[in-house]
Parts: structure tokens; C-alpha cells; sequence
């Protein structure tokens, strides 16, 4: 039976987790000198106000980032055994895997709330249209969630943290950048593999476009991502 209080208390534990140890404080301002950077030497050399740099860049970005917010999830767990511990306790590993990916998806979305300065900063020396920006936040955090999702994949097929980031950074980074390829590509596959790309779903909502098929994709490949985790979590029992 599934119970929305393990789940929560899950979510909290591994929320938690991540602020008593310093790798995500070093994520979190990576993430920032590098989305900064890239947004401000575009404000201030070409004088452009708007964000679209930032969300051009941010795909790209979060395919090395978020592998490394989820590469402990469980591999962490199998390393030093507190997995058999958890699976001992009254939740189901449904509950397991979305506690956890919850916790990964909150966690990105915090570091993507100092970035909103950015926004009110243009917002006040510009004329900003706020249209995109609220697309490309709501794009950030369905491609986050998606992201997420995909590294506690990783993090499920093994105990080693290191090769759960590559495994997760190289599908992430493969899913942003697969429409970028289609010039290889026999005309008649462009459409499906464009449809798999990541980027280009995203770039859709960071144009102020809500498209329902970019909200499914998204959808969707969380729900695989996590069904994957709990069909290789099962496999451990």
C-alpha cells in the first residue's frame, strides 16, 4: 500500500543529506559561477536584455549538474550497506524511489532560485518580457525533474558514485544534444530522434510556448527514468 508519509519522510532524510555534506554546496556554486558567467558577459558586452543565453546554455549545463546532485542517491546506499537497512523498514520501494527523486528535483530547483535575480535584474535596467522567462523557468524545472530522474537511474545500477555521474552525465548529455546531429540522419528518422531530444523541447517552453507534447516528453521521461530505478532497485532485493 502506498503511503504518502514515507514518502515525505524520505524526502526529508535525503534533503537533509545533501546540506551535511559539502558536494552540494560545490554543486550549487558551480552551477551558479557558471550560469552567471555566461548571463552577465552577455548582459554587460552585448547589452541584450533578456535570458536568453542563460536558458540556451542551462540544457547543457545541467547535464554535468544533475548527474552529480544524484549520484549518491543509492549508490551511496549500496556502499556502505544502509540499503539493506532501508529496505528492512515498513515503506515499499516505490515510496524509496520517489522519496528520493523528489529530494534530487527540490534540490534543483533551489539552485535555480538565485538565478530569478538575474531576471529581476534585467526586469529593472530593460524592458524584459517576462513570457519567456516564465516558460523558460517552467521548461528548467520539467527538464530538471526529467534530469533527475535519469540520474537516480544511474545511481541504481551501481555503488560506485564516480561511475553513476558518468553513466547519468553521458545519457543527459546525450538526450540535450541528439537534435543536434540530425544532418547524419536519413531524412525519414529526423522526426523521431528530434522528438527524443531534450533541448529541443526545452528551448519550445524557454520561447514562452506551452506545447503539450513538450509537457508529455518531459512526463514521460521521468516516469520511465524512475520506473527503470524501481525495476533495478527490485532486482537488488
Amino acid at each position: 500500500m502506498f503511503m504518502a508519509g514515507n514518502v515525505i519522510n524520505i524526502f526529508k532524510k535525503e534533503l537533509r543529506t545533501y546540506f551535511t555534506t559539502p558536494i552540494a554546496y560545490i554543486v550549487i556554486a558551480i552551477f551558479l559561477v557558471l550560469t552567471g558567467w555566461f548571463f552577465f558577459s552577455t548582459f554587460f558586452l552585448f547589452g541584450q536584455t533578456e535570458l536568453r543565453s542563460f536558458f540556451t546554455l542551462l540544457p547543457i549545463i545541467f547535464s554535468f549538474v544533475i548527474p552529480a546532485v544524484t549520484m549518491r542517491l543509492f549508490s551511496e546506499e549500496f556502499n556502505i550497506g544502509s540499503y539493506e537497512i532501508l529496505v528492512t523498514l515498513p515503506v515499499s520501494l516505490n515510496e524509496i524511489v520517489l522519496g528520493k527523486f523528489l529530494a534530487g528535483t527540490v534540490f534543483v530547483a533551489m539552485m535555480l532560485v538565485p538565478t530569478l535575480s538575474y531576471a529581476i535584474c534585467v526586469g529593472f535596467l530593460g524592458q524584459l518580457d517576462w513570457g519567456p522567462v516564465v516558460g523558460g523557468y517552467l521548461g528548467a524545472l520539467l527538464l530538471g525533474a526529467a534530469f533527475t530522474a535519469v540520474g537516480l537511474f544511474a545511481s541504481s545500477l551501481t555503488k560506485n558514485q564516480i561511475i553513476a555521474f558518468i553513466i547519468g552525465m553521458i545519457v543527459c548529455f546525450t538526450l540535450t544534444m541528439v537534435d543536434k546531429v540530425l544532418f547524419f540522419l536519413p531524412e525519414s528518422m529526423l522526426g523521431f530522434f528530434q522528438f527524443l531530444g531534450a533541448d529541443y523541447h526545452f528551448q519550445n517552453t524557454a520561447k514562452g510556448i506551452l506545447d503539450s507534447r513538450d509537457i508529455i516528453y518531459f512526463l514521460s521521461a521521468t516516469f520511465i527514468a524512475l520506473y527503470m530505478a524501481s525495476l533495478r532497485i527490485q532486482e537488488k532485493q
